[in-house]
C-alpha cells in the first residue's frame, strides 16, 4: 500500500472500527459476516491488509488456520489483542504490493476486506498477481468492500483520467488527506478479476459487495 494511504490508516488505527457502528449498516454487516464465514469455513486463509482484525476475529473460529498480514504495526497491535481460537491465528507485517510467496499447499484461500476500493485501476492487475503469489494458484479469493450510498458514504471529491475516484478524509490530527476510494460495478469487477481468476460470483446488499472466485 502506498505511503500516504499507509500513514492515513496508521493514524486511524484506534478509531478505525467506528465505521462498522453505523446503525443503518448492521443488518448488511451481519449478512456479510455469515457469507464470508460460509466461504472460508475449514480453509487455510492468508488475509491481506487485515487492519484491526475486525473481520479476522469473525471468520477465524470457522477457518482451519489464519495468517493475517498488514503493513501497519499500529493496526496489527490492535488485531493481535483480540480473542481467537488458540493456535489458529498468526500475524505478520507485509505490503500488499510485495507479498511473500507461498509454499505449495500452504494456503487454500486469500481474503482481503475493504482493500480493493483503495487500489488504483492501473494497479489492480499487479495486486491480483500478489494475491496469487501469496495464496497460490487454485486458491479461493474473497474480496469485500463498500457500495457508494448517497447520504451515508463520504462524498467523492474527484475522478482522475484513469477513472479512479477519490475522497477527502479527516485525519486524527485534524488535517485532511485525499485517498483513493473506487466503487466498481459488477461488470467492471468481472472484466478485471476475470483476467486472473475463474468462477466469479458477486453478492451485493445495500451497503456492501462481496466477490468470490478461484485464482488461476
Amino acid at each position: 500500500m502506498h505511503e500516504a494511504m499507509s500513514k492515513y490508516y496508521a493514524q486511524r488505527a484506534k478509531t478505525y472500527e467506528s465505521i462498522y457502528q453505523k446503525p443503518e449498516r448492521q443488518a448488511d454487516l451481519k449478512s456479510l459476516q455469515e457469507r464470508v464465514c460460509a466461504v472460508l469455513k475449514d480453509h487455510r486463509v492468508v488475509e491481506v491488509a487485515c487492519g484491526t482484525g475486525y473481520w479476522t476475529e469473525r471468520y477465524a473460529p470457522v477457518a482451519a488456520s489464519v495468517h493475517a498480514t498488514d503493513i501497519n504495526q499500529a493496526m496489527l497491535d490492535i488485531a493481535q489483542s483480540k480473542t481467537y481460537p488458540p493456535g489458529r491465528v498468526q500475524f505478520s507485517l507485509a505490503d500488499t504490493f510485495a507479498m511473500p510467496s507461498a509454499t505449495a499447499g500452504q494456503y487454500s484461500a486469500c481474503f482481503a476486506g475493504f482493500l480493493w476500493s483503495h487500489i488504483k485501476r492501473e494497479e489492480q492487475a499487479d495486486v491480483l498477481a500478489q494475491f496469487a503469489k501469496v495464496a497460490g494458484k487454485g486458491s479461493v479469493l474473497v474480496l469485500m468492500d463498500n457500495n457508494y450510498v448517497e447520504g451515508s458514504s463520504t462524498t467523492v471529491a474527484r475522478t482522475d483520467l484513469e477513472g479512479n475516484t477519490y475522497q477527502l478524509r479527516m485525519q486524527e490530527d485534524g488535517s485532511r488527506v485525499e485517498i483513493v476510494k473506487n466503487f466498481p460495478t459488477d461488470s467492471f469487477l468481472r472484466k478485471r478479476i476475470g483476467l486472473a481468476a475463474r468462477d466469479i460470483r458477486i453478492f451485493r446488499n445495500d451497503y456492501f459487495w462481496m466477490l468470490t472466485c478461484v485464482l488461476k
